[in-house]
């Protein structure tokens, strides 16, 4: 190698934030959309609107987070079969996904009903905005068919490593959403149902976008879709598996926030709202890692596919890098600007004292978490997903005991301190079970294998 090429480790660090940057962006775009709904119906002058919206909100974001398998599992399947170079598998798994997606979405529309008065009443909330948040909720749950679509889509790029279809995609819906939020709301006088009808507009016009650039990118894939792969139950064991043990993981995930949630909100209307804001900061850096996490996953899965275990290591010791140095950045702004950045949240004294006392945590888990974004990705990529539903269980049966003894052993006033330690806990118990699921894996499956005895005459 001469001085001026590059060492394989830098090329793949410089791989993953090629591919990580537009994730990380596409990221950002999120909250600020969250933003503009909030500024639009805040300033209703009634409060049941945002009261309706705010559930309304919730409810989906819980209820979209559980089909997350449908862009991780297409990811980690496409990423492998890009490996192998098999552009015929990379084309069904496209088809496969989409019809997984539409028949979900149909489904979700067929018993919407039931489903929306379920959550809502999960929820909580007083009459007047549960009964608007389920007007609101019975309109937006018209583009599920869409959104799903759209996590096929993006994990189908993403598996190609085209990451900046992930941006693109997302700053056109939202760019429509708040266009259609301002002029629905502001110029035609809508309320919380405006709002609705601007995010399912907002999602079908993705939907056909990603659509245009899915035909785009077929023209330079051989092979064609069968009949065979897309329309026989069978063909789907591999998809239905990888995406039942991500489903199962996921609601893992939901309890264990669900969990957390809940038993804040027992302490008082201050602590829950101490807790909400401070889970910002979690929201904050994960922005920044899952980006490496998804580069870690379209890499590693192509090196998975080509069997090229060296390309495998190198892409997770390059995401491994970048993620601790984001992670320890994180830290160190949480240490040193925590309370500038709860000001920015909250204006409540109350709330920004409870926050403050609660810092230390904020500080402490982007350095157990990175490992748990980090390796999630890897194992996504290599469709190793067993590994990862077992090490949210693994977690829950830390974390659930720890919260009981916290509470049996603690004074009252330090009761929300043992409920953040039983949430570090089970964050740092899924990091160390995924490292040592990775280690093993890396000393059997993911590696070189020795020629045996037979090959060596």
């Amino acid at each position: 190698m001469s001085r001026s090429e590059p060492s394989p480790l830098a090329s793949a660090r410089r791989r993953i934030l090629t591919l990580a940057w537009p994730i990380i962006l596409s990221n950002i775009t999120v909250p600020l959309l969250g933003l503009v709904d909030t500024a639009v119906v805040g300033h209703l002058p009634d409060s049941r609107y945002l009261a309706a919206v705010t559930l309304g909100a919730t409810l989906f974001s819980f209820l979209y987070w559980g089909f997350g398998f449908l862009r991780m599992g297409t990811t980690g399947l496409t990423s492998q079969a890009v490996g192998r170079e098999n552009d015929s598998d990379v084309r069904n798994l496209l088809g496969q996904s989409l019809l997984l997606a539409a028949g979900i979405g149909a489904a979700l529309i067929l018993f919407s009903r039931p489903l929306i008065a379920l959550g809502l009443w999960l929820l909580g909330g007083s009459e007047v905005a549960t009964a608007l948040a389920a007007e609101y909720a019975e309109i937006r749950i018209l583009s599920a068919p869409a959104v799903l679509a759209n996590y096929a889509i993006l994990g189908w790029f993403l598996g190609q490593q085209n990451s900046r279809v992930t941006l693109a995609i997302l700053v056109l819906t939202n760019g429509v959403n708040i266009v259609l939020d301002l002029l629905f709301v502001v110029g035609l006088g809508m309320t919380s149902d405006g709002v609705a009808w601007a995010t399912v507009i907002a999602d079908y016009s993705a939907f056909a976008f990603g659509l245009w650039l899915v035909s785009r990118q077929l023209r330079w894939l051989s092979g064609r879709f069968l009949r065979s792969r897309l329309l026989a139950l069978a063909a789907y064991g591999e998809l239905f598996s990888v995406n039942a043990n991500l489903f199962v993981r996921t609601l893992g995930l939901l309890f264990a926030m669900a969990f957390f949630t809940s038993r804040g909100a027992a302490q008082g209307d201050t602590v829950l709202a101490a807790n909400a804001v401070l889970l910002q900061f979690i929201m904050l850096t994960s922005y920044a890692l899952d980006g490496f996490a998804h580069a870690a996953e379209a890499i590693a899965g192509r090196a998975v596919g080509r069997r090229r275990w060296d390309e495998f290591g190198q892409a997770v010791k390059s995401a491994a890098w970048l993620s601790l140095v984001t992670a320890g950045a994180a830290a160190l702004a949480f240490a040193l600007g925590g309370q500038w950045l709860i000001a920015l949240l909250t204006g409540l004294p109350e709330v920004r004292t409870t926050a403050a006392s609660y810092l230390p945590w904020m500080v402490l888990m982007p350095l157990i978490a990175v490992w748990s974004y980090l390796l999630d990705g890897v194992f996504i990529g290599a469709t190793a997903i067993r590994e990862m539903r077992n090490s949210i269980f693994a977690g829950l049966a830390v974390y659930l005991p720890a919260w009981w003894l916290a509470q049996a052993v603690l004074p009252e006033t330090l009761t929300n301190h043992g409920l953040w330690l039983a949430f570090t806990l089970f964050t740092l118990v899924r990091s160390a079970t995924l490292i040592a699921y990775y280690r093993r894996r890396r000393r059997t499956d993911w590696c070189v294998k020795p020629a045996g005895p037979l090959a060596a005459k």
